[in-house]
């Protein structure tokens, strides 16, 4: 690779002139003297490929730089980097693909590819000799990639606990501060820009579940797609979960839940969740307000650590990708690469209904007596211990509200079902994950 370097300078071709891509071709552009300096040579931008010509764009782009045709841009002999922001799985699959083939180092901030197809991406990294840089696939801004790669890569992750969605952590949060319900905060998400028109990705949890996906791949050493990754969304969560959650001193969060977990074997496997759960407000995550996203590390030798910041928009995530370019653009010109993937451990993914966890149930009951030991039965036939119970009543019902101890999900599951078909219950009107201990 000794004979890659360019002494005069690098060039980079940039996918996609979006919100992130914009930004990153402002910040090649405005910041070139210190780029330059940080990387050894000149970073220049050699072409932007975007869809339509005449878009309008956030960022003036020098019109000879433009093109819509991107393979030809990324396979130029003259391009070292490609930036790809357009997102997707196709076109950018091809594109990264064709890039690192005609020899170019690739950044990406596509966490649907990578989530899905990552594998391919990092054995045509490998085969070309090149790097594949994606700090920006998740959290925008904050650095939780490469410390998880790089600065714990002498230590034994055991879990990471993250909200990485700022739209669905900004509903939520509205939710638990103003007590309004789910349609009225997605309402207002989407008035200021937080939530797109169709919020789908985000409030079903799509888009937290491929960035949990990466981040048990980097953790636990081994391959985990978004297909692995339990996912539920936010959308069933009311304002009624909200306040019950208040009630016990919670606070409702979407989390992504990575973890190392024994199998029936007694075999290490991994556990990758994305689901609401009620978290005690004293857990460091429960303070995470608005569009903000946190990440929490829990490691042998480290203990716990918490990333914290921005995790979308335009600028925070260019900052990520501008970092992982710099870091790339060192690597060029020292003839070297990066580490690539890191799957040796190979663990399986275990099912969800394997997955430990704990419940909290609210169950609208007779009010009547022999109903709190009937459903204390319930729990103890399918092996549940009940940690609390809360009791409420009414005219002529009452309202249970039950905290478990840790079981399988499939012990949880099958008990909720049990107690629907009880004649005293009248409704199990919530069912919600409960992570942390209480203080």
């Amino acid at each position: 690779m000794e004979g890659d370097k360019r002494p005069d300078g690098l060039r980079v071709a940039v996918l996609g002139c979006g919100s992130v891509g914009s930004q990153v071709v402002r910040l090649l552009l405005e910041q070139a003297d210190d780029l330059a300096a940080r990387v050894g040579v000149p970073v220049e931008l050699a072409g932007v490929a975007v869809r339509r010509l005449d878009a309008p764009r956030e960022v003036e782009v020098p019109a000879d730089l433009l093109t819509t045709d991107a393979t030809g841009l990324v396979t130029r002999d003259d391009v070292d980097l490609v930036v790809e922001v357009i997102g997707g799985i196709e076109p950018a699959r091809s594109l990264i693909l064709a890039a690192l083939e005609s020899g170019a180092s690739v950044v990406s901030a596509n966490k649907a590819l990578l989530a899905e197809d990552g594998p391919t991406l990092f054995e045509a990294a490998e085969k070309a000799g090149r790097d594949l840089y994606y700090e920006a696939a998740v959290a925008g801004a904050i650095p939780i990639l490469r410390p998880l790669r790089e600065s714990l890569a002498g230590d034994r992750v055991t879990r990471v606990l993250g909200i990485v969605n700022g739209t669905t952590n900004f509903i939520l949060d509205k939710m638990d501060t103003s007590g309004a319900g789910f349609a009225e905060a997605l309402e207002e998400a989407q008035e200021l820009g937080y939530a797109e028109a169709d919020p789908t990705a985000d409030v079903e949890g799509f888009d937290a579940a491929a960035k949990a996906a990466i981040l048990a791949s980097l953790a636990f050493h081994s391959r985990v797609t978004a297909s692995d990754v339990h996912r539920e969304g936010i959308s069933e969560v009311t304002a009624a979960d909200v306040q019950s959650a208040r009630d016990m001193g919670a606070v409702v969060k979407l989390l992504a839940i990575c973890e190392l977990r024994a199998d029936d074997q007694g075999e290490e496997a991994v556990a990758v969740r994305v689901h609401p759960a009620m978290i005690p407000r004293s857990h460091p995550l429960a303070s995470v307000r608005e569009a903000y996203n946190a990440v929490f590390v829990e490691s042998e030798a480290a203990g716990q650590l918490m990333f914290y910041g921005p995790g979308a928009g335009g600028s925070p995530t260019a900052s990520a990708v501008l970092g992982d370019l710099v870091t790339v653009a060192r690597n060029r010109l020292a003839g070297t690469r990066g580490a690539g993937e890191s799957a040796y451990a190979d663990r399986a993914v275990l099912p969800m209904g394997e997955t430990r966890t704990r419940y909290h149930v609210a169950i609208d009951v007779d009010d009547r007596a022999g109903v709190l030991a009937a459903v204390a039965a319930a729990f103890a036939e399918h092996g549940v211990s009940i940690q609390t119970v809360r009791q409420e009543g009414r005219d002529d019902d009452a309202q249970l509200v039950v905290v478990s101890h840790e079981a399988t999900d499939a012990q949880l599951s099958a008990t909720v079902e049990h107690l629907r078909g009880m004649d005293i219950v009248r409704e199990v009107t919530s069912t919600m994950r409960v992570e942390g201990e209480q203080e």
